[in-house]
């Protein structure tokens, strides 16, 4: 590479990608892995397209020192995973599986073995089902017990390596697309549920803060991920303008200000009690969540336009196409400089110390060409793309600290089965086979050079 037409990131970044347990791990049943709330919602008919589950998904539970190899071979310094809960405490609390801490303690020795840095993610959305059935899930305060339990655990046996620590990824989801929408599991469509859960996994993230610290000492960096989308009106009228401050409210706001500034949006606070739908918070639960961390990751995929429906509720929108626009197969707008945007935003209205982007990628049809390779050329653009804007906020003063790939490997994509594929590396189910696509070739030489050719 010709290093006067690089652009270059700065010396501290890190380059990773992301996976997810259920999203890759399988063996759903074996050495002890209790049931989760994703089994039971894969296992109800018409829930996942093509009744599809995570049952094996990719094997990655017996084939991870295979993957260890490709994230070495792929040139990254970092590795962003998750956790299982059901596998360390299979009945969500009381008693722990050794196998399941022991599967986590080789995994992150083959990482540290590679040479990779591991980012653990705690919560990514897998709650033991026993934690559902008998207390609700996270509609409880003893399911947030629960959690700073498992937390303990799995950081006391894992916290003199991993350093690097992520309490929940995209609590958003969790409450509403969950809860509300009902298209995640459990699968409920209860507004006053999923905003009192936003509020027990802000809670819980908070408690575990301090229990990280002291189990992975002086080194522990702490943060969570949020997935957070820019939000533009679609056009200057007043009603555009006040359903985008909306959903800026509902999705970017609602997470963002407790944690950083203390207190929820005043604006939310007063909408949720016209509707009937505040949460229940305690006294001293508003210091908890806003305890300080280290850095705030970023899951961004695309930005969020808005044109309020005519005569409707405040917020009810109409979708908006762009024309000439690209979508990727999630139907999902392709738009890189919504993520500068964001990151400019987010540092100016809550100067967090470092940022991570913790996920970005892209869905397409991928297939194996007959020279046996995968040409997914439309993903390595996104991807340029997105880190060209990435470091145009570099630039203007925004901490970022890395950029973790979304994601490592085609994988079960949550209620569209396996029918979409985001990897770097695409997996051939029949056969667990793993091909580097070329957007992981151009990535392993992003990684290795700390930047790429304008």
């Amino acid at each position: 590479m010709n290093r006067s037409s690089m652009i270059q990131f700065p010396d501290s970044f890190r380059w990773g990608t992301a996976t997810a347990s259920y999203q890759i791990e399988g063996a759903a049943d074996e050495d002890g892995r209790g049931k989760s709330i994703w089994d039971t919602f894969c296992a109800t008919p018409g829930k996942v397209k093509n009744n599809d589950s995570g049952a094996v998904a990719c094997d990655h539970y017996h084939r991870y020192p295979e993957d260890v190899e490709l994230l070495r071979s792929m040139g990254v310094n970092s590795y962003r995973f998750s956790i299982a809960w059901p596998r360390i405490l299979p009945q969500g609390r009381g008693q722990v599986n050794q196998a399941g801490l022991d599967f986590y303690d080789r995994l992150v020795d083959k990482i540290l073995a590679a040479g990779i840095e591991p980012y653990a993610t705690l919560y990514h959305w897998d709650l033991p089902q026993t934690l559902q059935d008998e207390v609700g899930g996270w509609n409880s305060r003893e399911t947030v017990q629960a959690y700073v339990d498992y937390t303990n655990i799995i950081s006391q046996r894992l916290g003199d390596r991993v350093k690097n620590w992520i309490t929940h990824n995209e609590p958003w989801c969790t409450a509403f697309l969950s809860n509300e929408i009902g298209e995640h599991a459990p699968g409920y469509h209860d507004p006053k549920i999923a905003w009192q859960v936003s509020h027990h996994l802000l809670l819980s993230h908070g408690l575990v803060v301090p229990i990280l610290r002291e189990n992975s000492g002086p080194e522990a960096k702490v943060g969570i991920t949020l997935n957070l989308t820019p939000v533009y009106a679609a056009t200057d009228s007043e009603a555009d303008k006040l359903a985008a401050r909306f959903h800026d409210g509902r999705s970017n706001r609602w997470f963002l200000d407790p944690i950083f500034k203390g207190q929820y949006p005043a604006d939310m606070l007063e909408w949720l009690n016209t509707q009937g739908y505040t949460p229940h918070i305690e006294d001293g639960d508003a210091e908890i969540i806003a305890r300080p961390i280290d850095f705030l990751g970023i899951n961004y995929y695309m930005r969020n336009l808005v044109h309020q429906k005519d005569g409707a509720p405040l917020g009810e929108t109409e979708r908006v196409e762009i024309p000439g626009a690209e979508y990727t197969e999630m139907g999902w707008e392709v738009y890189s400089e919504g993520i500068h945007d964001l990151l400019v935003r987010v540092n100016q209205d809550y100067s967090p110390k470092k940022i991570y982007i913790t996920e970005n990628g892209a869905a397409y049809a991928d297939t194996v060409d007959s020279d046996g390779h995968v040409h997914d050329e439309r993903r390595l653009n996104y991807i340029r793309e997105h880190l060209r804007q990435i470091h145009r906020a570099i630039g203007e003063g925004v901490p970022m600290a890395g950029y973790f790939a979304w994601s490592l490997m085609d994988n079960f994509e949550w209620a569209f089965g396996y029918e979409k594929r985001f990897g770097l590396v695409y997996v051939d189910y029949p056969t667990q086979q793993r091909i580097i696509k070329d957007s992981g070739l151009w990535y392993h030489d992003v990684a290795t050079a700390n930047g790429f050719e304008a």
